[in-house]
């Protein structure tokens, strides 16, 4: 009788466990993504959205202000969520991994240290979730056109005056560049699923904020198509269709969503030793085929040649080009021996790292006197002081929402000062109410020596070819 007993026992036991094998084999893998609104997105429409195998429980937010506590929704999510999928802040992420016996997380954003990274990654596994990232070869879409991709080190190098550069060159041959823009999906992500901009008038469709117009309006100006959106099949379908030359211009560090035939990685020579510090710069250094060397008269040619080493150092068969990023004013006459308050890109200064940038540059160039506007800002502005605080003497073009437009425009109101220099690439005086003459800084790329413009679309199109070249 023991015998029978213990017998009975084990069959249980043996038939509990497979069970338990059973049902962990049939369970999707529930999975969190994390994000900043761009890239979270296109991995989970790549990889996840009509995936039986995972249930993508929730996504979570840093970086982008106003993004969590929203929903991506049921229309972009596909039939598997009919609910869509919550947001919620990155802090939230080991109550959220335990409430919903979370398998995996998944870091999808850029812009990041290594110190960040291994944090986050401390952070996940100690929750006893599995950690992962999701690579180039499963979040890159292919496409017949030519793909130009411009990628950087870290925000602020100088990727969109580059990219202008190249588009110049791609239009005196006659051909149309389709530039596609990183996501910077905020707001009604719905109405912004495809975003396709031709002209200014094109921007009213859209409910776009000065981040978007930032990208936006400098290409409306050089009259070449800009696309963006939250989903990169529908986007790169649509950029295919208008160009005769896809160029990806990135967001903060990010590598492209579209596979690119040339890769550019554009390196800040003011900030050497990001090259293989910044994530994910790094993995556009060793994959590009062509680093770009920006402000280099700025930084002087130790720092020039500091970059130029890292740069080889992880890649050897980089070819380098050294330039400067030339900076102007349309009025210089008004702010020469005055008082002003600079506006500069705001990613740049914020999570980009850089303390100042093209308006800081242009005020010192054409001697002004400027007035540091921390102790004026309101609102979004002074958090904004209070989070970066490497942030030099210059205010951030933060204007997600339309509180923070006003903030903005308050914190201008605020600084003493006799003229605003406005080095955003967006008209923002069309988009708030300045109470100071203001003028506006360019930047335009200078190739000093190295490979130019001209130069790398001649390499684009030896390895893919027109057929009317």
């Amino acid at each position: 009788m023991p015998r029978e007993r213990f017998f009975t026992g084990q069959v249980i036991a043996i038939d509990m466990t497979r069970i338990v094998r059973v049902l962990a084999m049939t369970r999707k893998k529930r999975v969190i993504i994390m994000g900043a609104g761009g890239r979270d997105f296109h991995v989970f429409n790549m990889m996840f959205r009509n995936n039986p195998d995972y249930e993508v429980v929730a996504f979570t937010a840093t970086q982008i202000p106003g993004i969590e506590w929203s929903r991506y929704p049921p229309s972009l999510a596909g039939p598997l969520y009919p609910d869509g999928i919550p947001i919620y802040p990155e802090e939230w992420l080991p109550k959220l991994v335990k409430d919903f016996d979370v398998d995996e997380v998944i870091l999808a954003y850029s812009d990041l240290t290594y110190d960040e990274i291994g944090h986050k990654l401390s952070m996940v596994l100690a929750t006893g979730a599995d950690f992962r990232i999701v690579g180039p070869r499963d979040t890159m879409i292919p496409s017949y056109k030519p793909v130009l991709a411009v990628t950087a080190v870290k925000t602020g190098a100088g990727k969109s005056t580059v990219s202008r550069a190249l588009v110049r060159e791609i239009k005196n041959r006659n051909l149309v560049p389709a530039v596609v823009r990183h996501p910077m999906a905020y707001g009604d992500l719905e109405a912004k699923n495809l975003i396709v901009i031709k002209t200014r008038d094109d921007i009213s469709k859209y409910p776009l904020t000065i981040e978007e117009r930032e990208e936006y309006e400098p290409y409306i100006d050089l009259g070449v198509p800009v696309l963006a959106g939250v989903d990169y099949g529908l986007v790169t379908r649509e950029a295919e269709k208008l160009g005769d030359i896809v160029l990806w211009d990135g967001g903060n560090n990010d590598w492209p969503f579209i596979k690119p035939d040339l890769w550019i990685v554009v390196a800040d020579a003011m900030r050497p030793g990001l090259e293989a510090s910044a994530f994910p710069g790094e993995v556009n250094v060793r994959a590009a085929d062509i680093a770009i060397i920006t402000k280099a008269s700025e930084a002087g040619a130790e720092k020039v040649k500091q970059v130029k080493e890292n740069l080889l150092r992880l890649n050897p068969r980089l070819e380098i080009a050294i330039a400067d990023l030339e900076v102007t004013v349309d009025k210089p006459e008004l702010i020469k021996g005055k008082k002003v308050v600079v506006v500069e890109d705001s990613p740049t200064v914020t999570h980009g790292g850089a303390p100042y940038a093209a308006g800081y540059v242009a005020a010192k160039k054409y001697g002004a006197e400027i007035v540091d506007p921390k102790p004026y800002g309101v609102g979004v502005i002074k958090e904004m002081f209070e989070t970066y605080k490497h942030m030099g003497p210059v205010v951030p073009s933060t204007g997600y929402t339309e509180k923070q437009l006003r903030d903005l425009e308050e914190t201008l109101r605020r600084v003493p000062a006799d003229v605003i220099i406005i080095a955003s690439p967006a008209r923002i005086e069309n988009m708030i109410n300045l109470d100071k003459p203001y003028v506006r800084v360019s930047y335009e790329l200078k190739v000093l020596e190295g490979p130019t413009p001209k130069d790398i679309v001649d390499k684009l199109l030896e390895k893919h070819p027109l057929p009317s070249h």
